[in-house]
């Protein structure tokens, strides 16, 4: 879906972008993670055809993004790090202007703008205006806005950047029911274990260039040497450390609470196997998931460590 190659920005003597190269396959969400400064937006901005690099190519759905600047529109969708919203139109007003430049009018603008209203879960509020809507609710009104002329491709720049948790949740499950709708996502955000819950994969950019790419475990076993899960048991649980501790592959466990973050080399074969032991012995486990609450120090690591 998207194809990026030795892409360079300069600002005066700033190289904001240098030789990034990055690939994102269709309906993947992909997590875009950099320290203030480090490329991000200006990657964002030249990929959605709101800036020219000073070489390079991008290419987005096999078109040159670059040089068909007409037929990009219609494929992506660009959410920017501030609302540019219409304070005095209502909701619905909103999302029909927006419709009426892509030639969507009437009772079919209608429709679709209650439809989007339906999908960000803003339906009850179509007759409010959007100065009075919360923070929240106008970053997923702009989200709604991106999605009018159905893209492919949504380019989202730090969109849950001052939301409270709750409106960061709703979010989250947005963006979810958009990849099951099979489309392509490019999300950058500072609030890395929130990046790691919902990305296919996710990439590390720092002073222009793409430090790594993959999956969170990935990264986090490319940095680590290990990779991390938190298992949580109803009780016993230092019978079960103890039983972990004694299983080759673990490298650590740690204890907080009623779970265990458990530090191993391996896979979803490995985790099976881990799982098997525990249930052999009798441990109550109540969840299982992959632990991503390191992603920051992961990330901190790379980035110090990561020399140009």
């Amino acid at each position: 879906m998207l194809k990026i190659s030795g892409l360079e920005k300069s600002y005066g003597t700033f190289k904001a972008v240098n030789g990034l190269d990055l690939e994102i396959k269709k309906g993947e969400i992909f997590g875009f993670i950099g320290p203030n400064g480090a490329g991000k937006s200006t990657t964002m901005k030249i990929v959605s055809g709101l800036l020219t690099p000073d070489s390079g190519s991008v290419y987005v759905d096999n078109i040159d993004a670059i040089r068909n600047n007409k037929k990009l529109k219609e494929k992506i969708g660009y959410m920017p790090d501030f609302f540019g919203a219409y304070d005095n139109l209502k909701a619905i007003e909103y999302l029909e202007f927006y419709g009426s430049i892509y030639g969507i009018l009437g009772n079919k603008a209608r429709k679709l703008s209650m439809d989007l209203l339906e999908l960000v879960n803003l339906q009850d509020k179509y007759d409010a205006y959007v100065d009075g809507l919360s923070r929240g609710m106008k970053q997923r009104l702009c989200l709604a806005r991106c999605l009018v002329h159905n893209p492919q491709l949504l380019i989202l720049d730090e969109p849950a950047s001052g939301m409270d948790p709750r409106a960061r949740f709703e979010m989250k499950g947005i963006l979810k029911n958009l990849k099951d709708m099979d489309k392509t996502i490019i999300v950058s955000s500072h609030i890395l274990p929130e990046l790691g819950e919902i990305c296919s994969k996710i990439g590390i950019i720092e002073k222009g260039k793409m430090v790594c790419t993959g999956t969170v475990e990935e990264i986090m076993e490319g940095a680590t040497g290990s990779t991390p899960i938190i298992i949580t048991f109803l009780h016993s649980i230092e019978k079960a450390n103890e039983i972990l501790k004694e299983v080759p592959f673990i490298t650590k466990t740690r204890v907080e609470g009623r779970s265990i973050e458990c530090f191993f080399k391996g896979g979803d074969s490995e985790i099976a196997h881990i799982l098997k032991i525990l249930m052999e012995k009798g441990m109550p486990v109540i969840t299982l998931s992959k632990s991503i609450k390191n992603l920051e120090d992961v990330f901190i690591k790379i980035t110090e460590e990561r020399e140009f």
